[in-house]
């Protein structure tokens, strides 16, 4: 008898057509797209279809304040502290440009990080990017930001779960290092929001960053930026775009006064067809339950990290399961092939290095797991 919690959950599965053809463990990459929102996406094309531009004014802007809204609630934020923006990058770019670096020219980051993440201060010439190290490869100790972050740091900038090895970061030290020398801190969360609970308030951080396109199973072209209420009034964008714009509809064009909300942040227009689908993707999971997605996702986890263990393979993980996210990354001498041989068998995973990624959703099922076990095994 299966110890997976939330059976009930596997009613969604019929919400995701590629569940019904392919044993799909790939959602740290790309979750899956459901009827919900491709329904949502089809009225978005009926709208555009049968109103054309007025579809802006009377309802699409409706839409991007509900998706807004939801990850607010989410995340429990303010409407006010959201604001959307094309990509991760476009988000942290709008708030690297809002720090002065000439008193504070120093930015701290992990060695795991995400690039994206480094480059935007890797990118300034003004800018020095100090690296946190890894002693395993795994995950980095709290303590050991309060090595690197000194009185020149103006941001501490870091992720909630690393990518590469699915490690979910104790925040409290790289926190506690950023407001001990009056530096910001920034979390990347888009390994984190749709996996395990994020509330950006409870671990200390002015910002927040993360996206639909992964666990939130909503698709690309969109990012989700948190900023905290308290510092939205001293971060000025010295890039900027009309959404940014306060009385946005005015069109001035002689002079720009920014939104008193994270708005100000916005880079551009958002993708419409993603607020769509991002819309249906965070309904499913109000649906389900959060927490009752997490503690599925965890036990998974679990479940597939025990069934590895059996075949003697080797993991890149954290074998604390507080500190253990649903990435599984399972050493393999030529991990490409293997990733390749197993979409033959209807069995998508991705790979990073010499590593195969796997990653259950709360809407996979153990079976899947020895399904995708039994298949590596052969390959």
């Amino acid at each position: 008898m299966s110890t997976i919690p939330h059976p009930e959950l596997e009613r969604f599965r019929t919400e995701f057509p590629i569940l019904q053809t392919r044993t799909y463990l790939n959602s740290c990459s790309l979750g899956a797209l459901s009827r919900r929102s491709m329904g949502y996406l089809g009225e978005y094309q009926a709208l555009w279809n049968t109103m054309g531009a007025s579809a802006w004014y009377e309802l699409w802007m409706g839409r991007i304040g509900q998706l807004k809204q939801s990850v607010a609630t989410m995340w429990n934020a303010q409407e006010s502290e959201i604001a959307l923006s094309p990509s991760v990058s476009g988000a942290l770019s709008s708030i690297a440009s809002s720090i002065d670096y000439t008193k504070r020219n120093k930015v701290v980051v992990a060695e795991l990080d995400f690039p994206t993440l480094v480059y935007q201060w890797l990118a300034r010439p003004d800018v020095e990017v100090v690296r946190v190290p890894s002693d395993d490869g795994i995950g980095i100790p709290p303590e050991r930001w309060a090595q690197y972050v000194d009185e020149r740091t103006a941001l501490v900038a870091t992720s909630h779960v690393f990518y590469s090895t699915g490690y979910i970061q104790d925040l409290s030290g790289a926190a506690k290092a950023a407001r001990d020398n009056g530096a910001l801190f920034l979390v990347d969360g888009y390994q984190a929001a749709g996996q395990i609970t994020v509330d950006p308030r409870a671990v200390d951080a002015d910002i927040y960053v993360a996206g639909p396109l992964k666990w939130l199973l909503g698709g690309p072209g969109l990012a989700f930026l948190y900023v905290r209420q308290e510092r939205i009034a001293e971060l000025r964008p010295t890039i900027a775009s009309w959404f940014g714009a306060r009385d946005q509809f005015q069109f001035r064009n002689d002079e720009l006064e920014f939104r008193d909300d994270a708005g100000r942040f916005s880079m551009g227009t958002p993708a419409v067809p993603t607020v769509y689908t991002a819309l249906g993707g965070l309904e499913i999971f109000a649906e389900a339950g959060q927490e009752k997605a997490y503690e599925r996702i965890a036990a998974l986890t679990a479940d597939l990290v025990g069934l590895v263990d059996e075949q003697g393979w080797e993991m890149k993980i954290s074998r604390e399961p507080a500190h253990r996210s649903g990435i599984i990354l399972v050493r393999h001498d030529d991990a490409a092939r293997a990733v390749r041989q197993l979409a033959d068998r209807n069995i998508i995973v991705d790979h990073r290095a010499d590593y195969v990624r796997v990653s259950p959703h709360f809407y996979n099922t153990p079976d899947e797991s020895r399904m995708f076990i039994e298949a590596l095994r052969q390959v």
